[in-house]
């Protein structure tokens, strides 16, 4: 099997100095909501890939991801610069394991993201799937400034498509925001704060969570999550908490 397709950019959306959404022509095997796909560049004769969700749905054309650019990153600062027109490698097949068919049945359905983590979620909520399999599905992202709060347009309408089933909750920790909370994800479950905020129950009893975003808001947050009686899910061992790392 051939290792790389090309693909053809046709747009590409700048959020802020670091953000961008990338959109791509591209014929890739079938892929589950919340996989990603590898995106790679020549770079000095080799080949640089790394692995990015499909903000787009399984049906949806062209193929979407959402990136940040990192300071001296080797293939986001060439990302970044890509134009309409241009080519760009993916993996054939898609890959991962953040689906909704590893996530066991629930009342509520908690999707919490940092970060570029919003994306597959993004995915997963243009699916009929999580509004067939639980009553309430509670979307929540965390920035650290306001700007980084992306995406606004699409959230909005899927809430006014599932009117009272679907919650949305943001945080910004590193500045006073209008209808975001402040701080932190575990803190703000320890206290109560994010429950509050979605009029959502948080428990081993009726909850289902998925987790993407860096590693420190993951592991601290399956922290917070542990104290509430939840545990990592795994096929043998049924549990409560989905995760990706994702930065």
């Amino acid at each position: 099997m051939q290792k790389w397709v090309e693909g053809i950019v046709l747009d590409q959306k700048r959020w802020t100095e670091t953000l961008f959404s990338l959109y791509v022509r591209a014929e890739l095997s079938a892929f589950e909501a919340g996989q990603f796909a590898k995106l790679a560049l020549a770079v000095e004769g080799e080949m640089v890939a790394r692995p990015y969700s499909f903000v787009n749905a399984p049906e949806e054309r062209p193929h979407e991801f959402y990136y940040v650019a990192l300071p001296g990153g080797p293939l986001t600062q060439r990302l970044r610069k890509l134009e309409k027109g241009d080519a760009i490698h993916l993996a054939p097949r898609p890959s991962g394991f953040l689906v909704l068919s590893e996530v066991p049945d629930g009342e509520n359905l908690w999707l919490i993201a940092s970060g570029t983590g919003l994306g597959p979620f993004l995915s997963i909520l243009k699916t009929e799937v999580p509004w067939r399999r639980f009553k309430q599905v509670v979307l929540v992202h965390a920035v650290r400034h306001a700007e980084e709060l992306t995406y606004r347009d699409r959230i909005e309408r899927l809430r006014e498509d599932h009117r009272g089933q679907l919650r949305a909750v943001s945080f910004v920790s590193r500045e006073a925001t209008p209808g975001a909370l402040h701080g932190r994800i575990p803190a703000a479950i320890e206290d109560g704060r994010l429950e509050s905020a979605a009029q959502v129950a948080l428990s081993a009893v009726a909850s289902q969570v998925m987790l993407c975003g860096n590693p420190t808001m993951v592991s601290d947050t399956m922290e917070a999550l542990k104290i509430r009686g939840m545990r990592k899910h795994r096929r043998r061992e049924p549990g409560h908490i989905t995760m990706e790392n994702y930065w």
